[in-house]
């Protein structure tokens, strides 16, 4: 059990999966942590997030879908994206090439966030990037 879930505020969006839904995870996430420091990391994390479900996942199929959750407490606002699944394998930060077109998309989602978990099966997998906040899950400061 996570610490944030006794006090976190929860919000829910589902999405079709179309390339442009990936703009409105982002409208979505900046108007609810509008005024925090975290907002634009937050935004930027659901991003690549939303747009990985669509690109390499049944999410981008047609009846496709992808589904948001971002959970915020005084210590952790959690990012969580549910993608459809149907490609065997879970998602993972990889090392690319600087140069690499494509592919550096969790890698820069692990730099960003405090912690990347990914939880998988054949129904899809969700991945959940959490940044800590000054104060941090255990009430001290964030390495």
């Amino acid at each position: 059990m996570h610490e944030y879930t006794s006090s976190a505020r929860v919000w829910g969006l589902s999405c079709p999966g179309f390339p442009e839904e990936v703009s409105r995870a982002r409208r979505w996430t900046r108007d609810i942590l509008r005024g925090s420091p975290l907002a634009e990391d937050a935004e930027l994390i659901v991003s690549e997030l939303s747009a990985n479900a669509i690109l390499y996942t049944a999410s981008g199929q047609t009846s496709g879908s992808f589904h948001l959750a971002l959970a915020v407490s005084p210590q952790v606002i959690a990012l969580s994206v549910t993608d459809d699944g149907g490609t065997g394998t879970a998602p993972k930060a990889e090392h690319q090439d600087q140069e690499a077109e494509h592919g550096r998309g969790l890698g820069m989602v692990s730099a960003l966030a405090h912690r990347v978990v990914v939880h998988g099966s054949h129904g899809g997998h969700t991945v959940t990037a959490e940044l800590f906040t000054e104060a941090g899950p255990a009430g001290g400061h964030p390495c």
